[in-house]
């Protein structure tokens, strides 16, 4: 009978170097809270969007506005003719599709890589074969080139939104944002594909995980980096970094025009996409920087990189997964409240599923809401 791990049981699979009991104890702890506040954190964003109207038909900031907000642009986006505090038509773009599609793919790797992942650490290695093995490799590689392309998609959003208002209709009317997102997972697929002909996707016994093996290819493994993570975050820092500059630039000429005004919301959403790629940048940055070094000079450096170092990068990428979901609820009132709302509503589980936009919204026609009158009242900011 084979041992589990073995070459028969996953051809190619590498057995040294296997963890400490004490360490596959932590990585199942991490792995564990990981998968629960991934599916519940991304589960409550997606019905969010698909509940609330005024989600699924904001920019892809990470939240609506607002209900006086939505529909009144701040001095520094209106487009040049449109007087400060004039009102704007409510796009009915579905921006927020980008950040669905990125809660679906911080759910791919949930829902089958990492419960695989743990039957790893519980056996103390492989037990489901090559087949499972390069399908959970292949749903990994899934996941979080998806991410990244998503929040490449994000970014450009925001800087077309942000940057040229006037032309953002256009860009982004419902027919163009599903190509675009079509053309993302398209895009992610074409990247995963030549895995499986170089080979690199291997059971790793020092992560428990069937994933990209760095060292197959040193010229395949610099591609994969660059390719994967230095371009895409390159875009997405010249997008955020010009919004960024805007932002300063037409803050300071506002500043000779006391009633010119600045509404915090629209920053606190900007900026919530902004923390979202930061995070991800932290977290699978030291595992692309390592891959990168090693592919480079493989003999030299993979001897003076230490183990838990390799193991803590991995398990660093793994823990972003449930992150983005906890970003939204923090940061974003609009997510918080319906966060809310859903979670009150699980005792009748038929009205998940209930556009709850209007019907939240009528039934406090006689009386605003305080939260949100307040909210609106504290949200502009004189310059």
């Amino acid at each position: 009978m084979e041992r589990p791990g073995s070459n028969g049981s996953c051809p190619g699979c590498r057995l040294e170097g296997r963890p400490s009991a004490r360490a596959g104890t932590a990585l199942a702890a991490v792995l564990i809270f990981t998968i629960v506040v991934d599916v519940l954190g991304n589960a409550l964003v997606i019905l969010s969007v698909m509940r609330n109207k005024k989600l699924r038909n904001a920019a892809a900031d990470g939240g609506a506005r607002g209900p006086v907000a939505a529909q009144v642009e701040p001095a520094f986006l209106q487009p040049a003719g449109r007087e400060p505090g004039e009102q704007a038509p409510l796009r009915k773009t579905p921006g927020n599709i980008f950040v669905v599609s990125l809660s679906v793919a911080d759910l791919v790797v949930a829902v089958y890589p990492y419960p695989l992942i743990l039957s790893a650490i519980f056996h103390n290695g492989w037990t489901m074969g090559n087949v499972h093995c390069q399908i959970s490799g292949f749903l990994m590689g899934l996941s979080v080139i998806g991410s990244i392309f998503n929040i490449t998609a994000i970014a450009i959003n925001r800087y077309c939104y942000i940057c040229h208002s006037l032309r953002y209709d256009k860009l982004f009317n419902l027919k163009n944002t599903c190509c675009y997102l079509c053309l993302t997972w398209i895009l992610t697929v074409v990247a995963i594909v030549p895995n499986f002909f170089v080979g690199s996707l291997q059971y790793d016994p020092r992560i428990y995980s069937c994933t990209f093996a760095q060292t197959v290819s040193t010229s395949y493994t610099i591609t994969v980096v660059v390719v994967h993570f230095i371009v895409p975050l390159s875009i997405v820092t010249f997008c955020y970094l010009r919004i960024w500059i805007l932002v300063i630039q037409v803050k300071h000429r506002v500043r000779q025009d006391c009633k010119q005004k600045l509404r915090a919301a629209d920053i606190r959403n900007f900026l919530t996409m902004f923390v979202v790629f930061v995070l991800f940048a932290v977290c699978w940055g030291p595992l692309n920087f390592i891959g990168l070094a090693v592919s480079i000079n493989p003999s030299k450096v993979q001897p003076h990189i230490p183990e838990w170092l390799f193991v803590l990068s991995y398990f660093m990428a793994y823990f972003n997964s449930c992150l983005n979901a906890v970003i939204y609820g923090l940061l974003n009132q609009n997510f918080r409240k319906e966060y809310k709302r859903i979670l009150l509503t699980l005792r009748t589980p038929r009205l998940l599923f209930i556009d709850v936009s209007k019907g939240g919204t009528e039934g406090m026609k006689s009386k605003p809401s305080p939260a949100v009158t307040n909210n609106n009242n504290q949200a502009e900011i004189h310059l």
